[in-house]
């Protein structure tokens, strides 16, 4: 029996769309079309894992007016709420689209979250660990956290022989890499391994060895690079592969991160062997990124896009 996945989101949002023809300053804009959705990149995860027909449980902090807007939203995504409420208000973020395609966001950093609170969770999480076998943890963390929070929180899992999936950057990314127990997967970008290695990284062939030597990403058994347009690099135990996906005309690349752990995780959860589950990470990111929605697959094309992805054993001597 396949189990639910539960995604974390610790720093959720209402994202809130405007669109204008041009942004004036220090002026007033006038807004005829508005978009208002629950946000953060784990909610990303939770809505494409429910597009797959896969059971989800979302969890993390919720407070105020609009964290009220954000569980009466997810029913509608059939994402089961499992978010633990707290005192402060959860922030927005804004994205202004304008002016042929440019886009200025207004990101408000959100709530601090207590000690008690920060407590609170890790008894929270107890109760729902025991009915998954794997979790996701994406995004930033909130305020009045520690570095560390993300690290404790894969070593509570494991305590349950829940698998984690991180995706996270800089201070939490790394600490989690120095914890007590260590991710099962993570998926930095080419920025983020160059932040975990202390190394400007500038071939394939680079990178591949860093994957199998580098004492921070070694013992890790999923790494997932993205390499963007070209794919992604992935060292799988003391296995490399490489993906390769078709060339697509963008709609919205936003998103497709989180759409790529989206597929990460659904196939793990199945228990699918690791070019199945490649596969289904790339055409997941490659759907978000065909939709005008973030976050937003249609799982009709599926099939379609799956069957144009290519996964090959990677040896050293392969480049770009």
């Amino acid at each position: 029996m396949v189990k639910p996945i539960l995604t974390l989101t610790l720093n959720p949002s209402v994202d809130i769309s405007y669109q204008l023809p041009t942004l004036a300053l220090d002026t007033v804009n006038r807004v005829t079309t508005v978009s208002k959705t629950a946000g953060g990149k784990g909610l990303n995860v939770a809505r494409v894992l429910s597009l797959l027909d896969q059971e989800v449980y979302a969890s993390g902090f919720l407070g105020g007016t609009l964290g009220k807007f954000i569980s009466q939203a997810l029913p509608k995504d059939a994402i089961e709420d499992k978010f633990m409420q707290i005192a402060g208000e959860t922030r927005n973020c804004i994205a202004i689209l304008h002016d042929d395609g440019k886009q200025t966001e207004i990101l408000e950093s959100g709530p601090v979250i207590s000690q008690t609170e920060a407590q609170n969770f890790f008894n929270h999480l107890i109760s729902l660990l025991p009915k998954v076998d794997l979790m996701t943890i994406s995004g930033s963390l909130p305020k009045g956290l520690d570095s560390d929070f993300y690290a404790q929180l894969i070593s509570l899992a494991d305590q349950y022989n829940v698998k984690t999936i991180l995706d996270s950057s800089g201070p939490a990314l790394l600490a989690s890499l120095n914890g007590s127990t260590l991710p099962f997967l993570i998926k930095p970008n080419q920025d983020e391994i160059n932040q975990i290695t202390r190394q400007k990284i500038d071939s394939l062939e680079q990178l591949a060895k860093l994957l199998l030597t580098n004492s921070n990403l070694k013992n890790i058994p999923w790494v997932v690079v993205s390499l963007g347009a070209k794919g992604a690099l992935a060292k799988v135990k003391d296995k490399l592969y490489l993906a390769r996906i078709p060339k697509i005309t963008a709609v919205n690349p936003v998103g497709s991160g989180d759409s790529t752990v989206a597929g990460l995780a659904y196939a793990l959860n199945q228990q699918n062997d690791p070019k199945y589950v490649l596969k289904t990470a790339m055409t997941c990111g490659i759907l978000n990124t065909l939709n005008p929605k973030t976050g937003v697959i249609n799982p009709d094309l599926f099939d379609v896009y799956f069957k144009q992805v290519e996964i090959e054993e990677m040896k050293l001597e392969v480049t770009l």
